[in-house]
C-alpha cells in the first residue's frame, strides 16, 4: 500500500494528472469544433503542462530555498528534463502563428515564477492576479492554440467556447482557493480571502449558471450536447458545494483537476 501512496503522489506531485486535465481540454476543443484530432498540438500542450507547472512548483525550492533534493525531487527533475525535449520536438510541429502563443504562455509561466523587475515581487505574489492568468493561459492553450493551429476562423462560436473555457478555469480556481485559505497568506487577497468561503460558493455558482446558458447561444447547438454539459454542470455545482478549507490535497490535486477528464468522457459517449 506505501507503493501505491508514493507512485500515486508522484504522479500527483509530477504534475502528470494536471498534464492530463489540459489535454482532455484540448481534445474537448477538438470534438466541439469538429478540428481533426492534432498531435502535436495535443501532444504539445500536454508535455509543455508538465514543465510548467513543475517549473511554478518547484523553482523556488531549488533555485531560491535551496531545499535538498530528495530521490522524488529528482526524479521529477528528470521528467520535466525528458519532457522538455519531447514537447520541443512537438513544439516545431506547429504552424508559425501558433508557435507564438506557446512562447506566450512560457514567458507567462516564467514571469510567474521569476519576478521581471529586480526586487520585486512575481506574478504570484502579485495580489488578485493569480487566478486571472492562470485562466487566461489555460484558454490560451486549451482552445486558442488548436483553433489557431487548425486555420479554424475566430467566429461567434470560438468565443463563446473561450468565455466558457475561463468560466471553467476560474471556478476550479476558486474550489482550490476555498481549500487553500488555511495556507495562503493574506497578502494574496484571493477571493476567498475577500468574499469569504460562503460567497465564493455563490460566485462559482453563478458563473456556472452562465457557463451552461452560453450554450444555448452557439451556432452548433445541439439539445445532445447540451444536456451532457448540463450533467458536467450539475457535478461542478455539487463538487464546490462539497469544497471547503478543511479538505485534504487529494481533494483538488487529484479530484478537482479530474474534471476534465471527466468531461471529455462525458463527450465521448
Amino acid at each position: 500500500m506505501k507503493l501505491f501512496y508514493r507512485i500515486f503522489d508522484f504522479y500527483i506531485e509530477s504534475s502528470l494528472h494536471v498534464a492530463l486535465a489540459v489535454y482532455a481540454l484540448i481534445r474537448i476543443t477538438f470534438l466541439s469544433l469538429n478540428i481533426l484530432y492534432d498531435e502535436p498540438v495535443a501532444y504539445f500542450g500536454f508535455y509543455g503542462t508538465i514543465i510548467g507547472y513543475n517549473f511554478i512548483k518547484y523553482d523556488e525550492l531549488a533555485r531560491v530555498k535551496r531545499v535538498k533534493l530528495t530521490k522524488r525531487f529528482k526524479s521529477i527533475i528528470g521528467l520535466s528534463f525528458v519532457c522538455f525535449w519531447i514537447s520541443l520536438y512537438y513544439f516545431w510541429q506547429l504552424e508559425p502563428i501558433t508557435k507564438y502563443i506557446g512562447i506566450g504562455a512560457l514567458l507567462l509561466t516564467i514571469l510567474y515564477t521569476i519576478p521581471f523587475i529586480p526586487n520585486k515581487s512575481n506574478l504570484r505574489n502579485w495580489s488578485g492576479i493569480k487566478i486571472y492568468l492562470v485562466a487566461l493561459v489555460w484558454v490560451a492553450v486549451t482552445v486558442w492554440l488548436p483553433v489557431i493551429n487548425a486555420h479554424y476562423p475566430i467566429d461567434l462560436l470560438v468565443i463563446l467556447k473561450s468565455l466558457q473555457r475561463f468560466i471553467l478555469v476560474f471556478v476550479l480556481m476558486l474550489i482550490f482557493e476555498i481549500v487553500d485559505l488555511q495556507f495562503d497568506g493574506l497578502y494574496l487577497k484571493t477571493i476567498p480571502q475577500q468574499l469569504g468561503e460562503k460567497k465564493t460558493k455563490f460566485l462559482a455558482y453563478g458563473l456556472l449558471i452562465v457557463f451552461i446558458l452560453l450554450d444555448l447561444l452557439k451556432p452548433n447547438f445541439t439539445l445532445k450536447s447540451f444536456l451532457i454539459n448540463s450533467v458536467f454542470t450539475i457535478i461542478l455545482v455539487v463538487f464546490t458545494f462539497f469544497t471547503s478549507k478543511k479538505r485534504n490535497k487529494y481533494y483538488t490535486s487529484f479530484w478537482g483537476e479530474a474534471l476534465p477528464i471527466v468531461w471529455l468522457l462525458l463527450l465521448s459517449f
